[in-house]
């Protein structure tokens, strides 16, 4: 029997809207304004707008919110295309508020003509003493009721250069008493003498978001506006500017963040980490951001299997981190390659094997039969796990300790006889007998031990740096907590290890997810080069955290 999915109150509300015959399509956009990086919570709403297309037929447009030239630049356009199609989705249209400037400022013109707008000489800090509170009305501009006349001179002079920045403003003219705060004579137009990243400088003001969106969305014939619920509020003015227009109906639809637990998801809160020096770039692999975490290793499957996983409520709530990261190990699983790596290097020398010796062994590359195998050499002298040996076992320890028998993966079992430490007390040299009869594959059952560890030869190995990825924050809500969210930072989130790998990894490309078997799943860094490879850590093979949440 099939499971039949449930619909979110979205997809109810497209459904109904198409069986009433409202729409023979559906067009959603993705508007994001280009002055940072994606990050994870965004990839919720690329995923819902373009999910939603298709599946009920129709297209999405990517509209880039470039209304505010000091903060946005060609560089965050480049990223947020990029990620876009990294996550596995492609627009129809590639569109810039900017594209519209010209349009809006006759939009606003029309508001003028009917007694809908008036330019305002108020400073900001004035505006804001006129507004009133929640409980307490405004008060009227006394520049609210200059003529028509002088509306359309006065808004012509800014658009012009004739004012500096912050001198007037054009507001709507709706209702200083409205219940609605934001519906209180809102700004449409602001002065900003600033270069822009598309127009240059051919415009000196510059619509306000609450104009630009709801009109920007009619132009593209949107048809279910998507945003967050902190839009509620804006929703009226978005309808009252559409109708005193009379453009094309667009309808505004809400739907709650999904906040990730360990981390921040404000783009004011990771620019100040990126500034401060706390991470390294909006890519650092502990950022939220799409980029960082494609750099870390994450897949877009295992991104897009989350998003569809959490869904779209009308309640925000903060998800747990370990929760993407199950999505992750379960796509990782089925498609990382197996190869072996040592982090902590203790060296293993089998002492009845011959001096001058290799043999190739055969190891399996993944999950199953059809990734194949590869060939693997095994000398005298191994590397192994420090922490795969102990001088005095704990109870149930099937690893290394003196006397001990283990397996090698893909080779032989070996038996611990001595050690040796440095002069600091610290274990530098296991010496082991090998049981040739043993050999994987070959090995007729005679000998069983409990334990396998994986290894690298000391003659083939190749030197790598690995960088050991944790969560960036030591608390579930870092913005939630007293004092400034930064002192929550985890010491521990990055730590750099000096490890040798196998030669196969000489080969290894940035699109390739590797699980270094026992110890995690890794991808080499983007910045990785041939003499100096790096390799970062994704996920562990398990959720570490749960177990220090139990404790």
């Amino acid at each position: 029997m099939n499971e039949v999915k449930s619909h979110n109150f979205l997809e109810e509300i497209i459904e109904e809207d198409l069986k009433a015959g409202k729409y023979q399509s559906i067009v959603t956009r993705f508007p994001p304004e280009p002055n940072g990086y994606l990050h994870i919570g965004h990839a919720t709403s690329i995923c819902l707008n373009f999910g939603l297309t298709a599946r009920y037929g129709g297209y999405t447009n990517l509209r880039f919110d470039d209304t505010n030239p000091v903060t946005e630049e060609t560089e965050f356009v480049d990223s947020i295309k990029a990620d876009i199609k990294w996550l596995g989705f492609e627009w129809k249209y590639e569109l810039y508020a900017s594209d519209y400037f010209a349009t809006l400022y006759e939009y606003a013109h029309i508001l003028i003509n009917k007694g809908l707008a008036y330019v305002d000489d108020l400073t900001s800090e004035e505006i804001a003493q006129l507004k009133g509170t929640p409980v307490d009305p405004g008060k009227d501009s006394p520049f609210r009721d200059r003529s028509i006349d002088e509306n359309c001179r006065l808004f012509e002079k800014m658009k012009d250069g004739e004012y500096p920045d912050g001198s007037k403003t054009l507001r709507a003219k709706i209702d200083m008493k409205h219940p609605n705060m934001l519906m209180r004579d809102p700004l449409l137009y602001r002065i900003k003498h600033a270069h822009h990243h598309r127009t240059g400088d051919a415009w000196c003001i510059y619509p306000m978001y609450d104009f630009a969106h709801g009109q920007s969305d009619s132009i593209e014939q949107i048809t279910h506006s998507i945003c967050t619920l902190e839009f509620i509020p804006h929703r009226e003015l978005y309808d009252w500017l559409i109708e005193k227009l009379e453009i094309y109906p667009s309808h505004q639809y809400e739907f709650a963040r999904r906040n990730l637990s360990y981390t921040v998801m404000s783009k004011r809160k990771l620019m100040q980490l990126v500034n401060d020096g706390y991470v390294n770039g909006w890519d650092d692999p502990r950022m939220p951001t799409i980029s960082g975490m494609r750099r870390r290793g994450f897949t877009p499957a295992s991104i897009r299997n989350f998003c569809e996983r959490i869904g779209i409520a009308k309640r925000e709530n903060i998800i747990d981190f370990s929760l993407l990261e199950f999505f992750l190990r379960e796509d990782l699983n089925n498609t990382a390659l197996r190869v072996m790596a040592v982090l902590d290097p203790v060296k293993l020398i089998i002492t009845n094997y011959e001096d001058e010796k290799t043999e190739e062994l055969t190891c399996e590359n993944g999950p199953d039969e059809a990734y194949g195998t590869r060939q693997i050499s095994f000398c005298k002298e191994l590397w192994i796990e420090r922490e795969d040996f102990m001088e005095e076992p704990a109870k149930k320890w099937f690893r290394l300790a003196p006397g001990a028998s283990v397996r090698l993966k893909s080779a032989y079992i070996v038996r611990c006889d001595n050690f040796q430490k440095d002069e600091n007390g610290n274990l530098e040299t296991i010496y082991c007998t090998y049981f040739p009869e043993t050999r994987s594959g070959l090995d007729n059952g005679t000998m069983k031990v409990k334990g396998t560890i994986h290894w690298v030869s000391v003659e083939h190995a190749i030197k790598a740096e690995v960088r050991m990825y944790d969560r960036l924050f030591k608390v579930e809500n870092p913005s939630s907590e007293d004092g400034d969210f930064k002192d929550y930072i985890n010491p521990d989130s990055l730590q750099i290890l000096n490890a040798f790998i196998e030669p196969s990894l000489k080969k290894a490309a940035v699109v390739d997810r590797y699980q270094f078997l026992r110890k995690g799943y890794f991808c080499l860094d983007e910045k990785s080069t041939s003499e100096n490879l790096v390799f970062n850590r994704t996920v562990t093979l398990k959720d570490a955290w749960a177990k220090e949440v139990k404790r």
